[in-house]
């Protein structure tokens, strides 16, 4: 990476060169996003995982672009058409849509119109015509039939076409229509022929219109997936007229006929080739600015259900609700191994409630459950009603979980890895009764995209979506420190510098050795060598080890230095953990050098605080307002309590009990300007609502939140 590329790379992100050249090198050596951020604050200036991930994608486009220079110097200079100048220019471009202009003149391209007429020899009349001094253009033409050119319309035709390629292929002309799209382009869609009934969802894009820059990401991928489905046709540009007004000004100089014939050139390069070909362009550069606001939606909503409350290590009783088929029922332990499983039929048709209820409170008490996790699909009101008006509810605590996903983990290979002798139905309600354990835990079994908290997901740039899940799910798993005894191979796959293989090797060595006594005891599973260990120690816990540092966020490296603290204070590492007292003496000035700063030293002060705290919270069960089941028990001006299940850069959406969420518009949040519902409301938050609407037959509630207030 030359230093061109820090200075400018310093000057997008306004972040000093040190910086960045420091998290260049720990990246280049294999250190993480989540390790670089926690462990070597002195090294980076205390960059956080965003700072520092921004950098890396920086680092990433300016390798690509050199990358794509070298391939473009040597397709040109195979051609033996690479000069000085035009090295120097290559060399020095730094804008990826200004290098392929320069290249766009020397691209293999197959027969064009402009080709084929200079193949028949009507370059040096196109060149002459271009020049705009002479007014006798038919004499002119007449000059060049020949047996290849029948007459003066096909010679006239031919200069317009490789004029036409000339201008298509000029810098100036290309950002002039490139500064028109960016300022006046408008996206447009009408309904395909013929298409208006089948394509009825899209009725809102059936003759709609707006401004390209300022049309938000949900209604631009919106119109694509309709334009992809074939029930609308969509055309991004500027006005027409107005922009080959403009470039007539750059182009036509004279009042000759020659000028008359670039003119006609010049609409016709438009239409054909600068219109399609920018218009090309924005369309991808708008979908990339729509992909990335879906994705931030999406790994926002992900983080927070990554990081919901846990209810912690209790047996549970984990209920998926169902009518005709029944309720399916398991315990878990407190490590949430399966310890049994049954069915129960409190509903319709069969409606056996009593016995159902005699079925849960019999396997309470055999297991000593503490907590019942019921999933939120069908069926489920009338299973939490049964279930708070049962004496179960006096004894046991009631929470309703979202199950989104569940299925998706029951019929995969992990959940057949580790159920194999019982069907999907019991998966899936294992996997409810984990989700409030511990959601973290549970969900990194399932592919982000199913959870369903995001908008237009299986829309957006896959490839980009799956880093940028993948990312959060490290995050996620890194900042709540993962028990290295009770963890899944799932889970440990995630921590910082493990991977697939380690974390079998981990699992595979635990079950052949027994727990880990220590963080050092983990150097002595296969294949964990130094870098590794270094990258993944600090986000591991050993409960109850006999060094108390093992359970805290303090890495290894570090031990001795809080040893020396202690000893300093004269007393041991337990007692520092222990006493306030005791922390409150220590100088952290007094242990800063060149490697350990401040900023390590406060982290380690308050891992010592906290040790083994999960930042998390504890999950707190919810209740629905009573009486309402569907969508007719609801009427315009209730107050009800909801959760927070989906959040978009429209709005977000509310379960309150009626099997089909609300919205509350972004304009409904709060009495103020929002500009991301993410700042008002998180994920799985109670929340008090209005309801502003209710459309039965579209399925639609409109909700309200700054009403309720």
């Amino acid at each position: 990476m030359t230093g061109n590329h820090l200075s400018r790379i310093s000057a997008e992100l306004n972040l000093p060169i040190s910086k960045i050249q420091n998290t260049q090198k720990l990246l280049e050596e294999g250190a993480t996003i989540p390790f670089i951020a926690r462990y070597r604050k002195e090294a980076t200036g205390s960059l956080d995982e965003v700072q520092i991930e921004s950098i890396q994608k920086a680092l990433n486009k300016y390798d690509d672009l050199d990358k794509r220079k070298i391939s473009i110097l040597k397709s040109i200079e195979e051609q033996g058409k690479l000069s000085p100048e035009l090295q120097a220019s290559i060399t020095n471009c730094f804008d990826p849509t200004h290098l392929e202009d320069l290249y766009l003149p020397y691209k293999r391209k197959r027969k064009t119109k402009g080709s084929i007429a200079k193949e028949k020899g009507l370059e040096p009349l196109a060149k002459i015509f271009f020049l705009q001094k002479h007014d006798q253009v038919e004499d002119l033409a007449k000059t060049y039939i020949s047996e290849q050119v029948k007459d003066i319309e096909e010679a006239l035709e031919g200069a317009r076409h490789i004029i036409a390629e000339w201008l298509n292929e000029d810098q100036e002309l290309r950002n002039k229509v490139r500064q028109a799209f960016t300022r006046y382009a408008t996206i447009k869609s009408k309904v395909a022929r013929g298409k208006e009934e089948a394509g009825a969802k899209y009725r809102d894009y059936f003759d709609f219109e707006e401004k390209l820059n300022k049309i938000p990401s949900h209604r631009l991928l919106a119109i694509r997936r309709g334009e992809e489905e074939g029930f609308l046709r969509v055309i991004i540009a500027p006005d027409e007229e107005q922009t080959i007004h403009k470039l007539e000004r750059l182009v036509c100089r004279t009042n000759t006929q020659a000028a008359d014939e670039v003119f006609e050139a010049l609409e016709d390069a438009y239409k054909r080739l600068l219109c399609p070909s920018i218009e090309t362009e924005f369309r991808n550069l708008a979908k990339e600015k729509a992909d990335e606001d879906a994705i931030e939606v999406f790994t926002d909503n992900l983080r927070q259900l990554l990081l919901a409350a846990p209810l912690g290590q209790q047996a549970v009783l984990g209920l998926d609700p169902g009518f005709r088929t029944g309720c399916k029922l398991v315990v878990l332990s407190a490590n949430g191994d399966l310890l049994e499983n049954n069915t129960i039929y409190p509903h319709p048709p069969q409606n056996r409630s009593q016995e159902a209820i005699k079925t849960i409170e019999f396997l309470i008490q055999k297991h000593q459950v503490k907590a019942i996790a019921v999933g939120n699909g069908t069926a489920s009101r009338e299973t939490m009603d049964l279930l708070k008006q049962s004496p179960i509810s006096r004894s046991t605590q009631i929470f309703l979980v979202n199950e989104s996903g569940a299925s998706i983990y029951s019929a995969s290979p992990i959940a057949r890895e580790e159920f194999p002798d019982q069907d999907v139905t019991v998966r899936g309600a294992v996997s409810i009764g984990r989700r409030l354990m511990d959601p973290l835990a549970e969900l990194v079994k399932i592919d982000p995209k199913s959870i369903g908290v995001g908008q237009y997901q299986h829309d957006v740039n896959q490839t980009k979506l799956k880093e940028s899940l993948n990312r959060v799910v490290e995050s996620c798993v890194n900042q709540v420190g993962i028990n290295i005894n009770t963890a899944s191979k799932h889970l440990l796959t995630h921590v910082s510098g493990l991977g697939p293989t380690l974390a079998q090797n981990i699992v595979d060595y635990r079950s052949e050795n027994g727990d880990f006594p220590s963080r050092a005891a983990l150097k002595k599973v296969p294949r964990m060598g130094a870098k590794a260990f270094e990258q993944a120690a600090g986000f591991l816990r050993v409960k109850a080890a006999r060094n108390p540092l093992d359970n805290t966020g303090v890495h290894p490296e570090r031990y001795d230095l809080v040893k020396q603290i202690a000893s300093d204070l004269g007393c041991t590492v337990q007692t520092l953990i222990t006493e306030a007292d005791q922390r409150k003496q220590i100088d952290l000035a007094k242990y800063c050098t060149e490697e350990v700063g401040l900023p390590t030293l406060k982290d380690i002060l308050q891992e010592l605080e906290k040790p083994g705290l999960d930042p998390r919270g504890e999950a707190q069960p919810f209740e629905f307002a009573k009486g309402i089941h569907t969508m007719e028990d609801l009427n315009i001006g209730m107050i009800l309590p909801g959760i927070v299940t989906n959040i978009t850069k429209f709005g977000a959406f509310v379960d309150v009990g009626v099997k089909q969420d609300g919205l509350v518009h972004i304009s409904e949040l709060a009495d103020k300007f929002i500009d991301n519902p993410s700042d008002v409301v998180k994920l799985q938050q109670k929340v008090q609502v209005k309801v502003t609407d209710v459309d039965l037959n579209r399925k639609r509630i409109q909700l309200s939140i700054k009403q309720a207030q």
